[in-house]
């Protein structure tokens, strides 16, 4: 079985009392698009924070590469190679997408190094040739990003997150509010990230768009980590079971349901077909 590139172990989180998160253990392995799904107030949110550097664990480990690592702040994360991409996506409207992909970042290279002049030329042959190879279309890199629509804003947002060549892209709910169309672009992107060899960690509500890229599905449920699915080997009634407890951990490492639990929850045609939870890609 492949490393997972980025691997999450008994991880907790606490603010004060409250305990968002209970010994998860969660694995993101490269050329995959695993999903992390839940119900409101599961700790989604909580653990792309942990996984960002928003939010450093109170306790557990957490591994990149197979090495431990400690992430305490989202300039960590970005040296490691984790790349987050938000539901608000950050974009600047009055900017254009060539300076919304390098703001913060401006290319001063060459003859302008010394005069502090930005490289305008530079920056559009990068934004043009990312642009290209993530198949994204607009009629210029020029045009304001306000006049985008949601499928293209999103695909900036991502694009802009490859700049540094990470190896892990988590993407925050990146079909919320799109349209059929603009979500089927985005969809299609996210298998593009896929096959250039990337862990995605995708955080949707929308078990559609889910079981359409994903390979895994890890749930989450009040904090703890409720199982572990391959998509071609289990339904979305069985997911949904996991959501909301009707199916809950057997004892199993990061709370995985076993076989006899999810043929009971889904009736007699899973327990035929044998779909079992499980831990990592085949």
């Amino acid at each position: 079985m492949a490393q997972p590139v980025l691997a999450l172990r008994n991880v907790s989180k606490r603010f004060g009392a409250v305990q968002a998160l209970t010994d998860v253990d969660f694995e993101a392995y490269p050329g995959e698009v695993v999903a992390l799904v839940g119900d409101n107030g599961a700790g989604k949110s909580t653990l792309v924070k942990v996984m960002s550097g928003v939010g450093p664990p109170s306790d557990g480990q957490v591994l990149f590469e197979g090495r431990p690592v400690t992430i305490n702040r989202p300039q960590d994360a970005t040296h490691l190679g984790i790349a987050t991409v938000y539901q608000d996506l950050a974009l600047c409207d009055n900017l254009d997408v060539v300076a919304n992909l390098f703001l913060g970042e401006e290319s001063r290279g060459g003859l302008l190094r010394p005069f502090g002049w930005m490289d305008e030329i530079a920056m559009e042959k990068r934004a043009l040739d990312l642009m290209r190879q993530l198949s994204v279309r607009m009629p210029t890199v020029r045009m304001p990003v306000a006049s985008l629509s949601g499928g293209q804003r999103q695909s900036v947002a991502i694009a802009r997150s490859l700049l540094g060549d990470p190896k892990v892209v988590i993407l925050d709910e990146p079909t919320a509010a799109l349209g059929v169309a603009q979500t089927a672009q985005v969809l299609d992107l996210i298998v593009r990230l896929r096959d250039r060899g990337l862990a995605v960690i995708m955080i949707s509500h929308n078990l559609a768009d889910v079981f359409a890229v994903a390979d895994r599905v890890a749930v989450l449920r009040l904090g703890r980590a409720n199982g572990t699915f391959h998509v071609d080997e289990v339904s979305e009634d069985q997911v949904v079971s996991a959501i909301t407890g009707a199916v809950s951990g057997g004892g199993r490492r990061a709370g995985l349901p076993s076989s006899a639990s999810l043929a009971d929850a889904a009736g007699p045609s899973a327990s035929a077909s044998g779909s079992a939870p499980v831990q990592g890609p085949a």
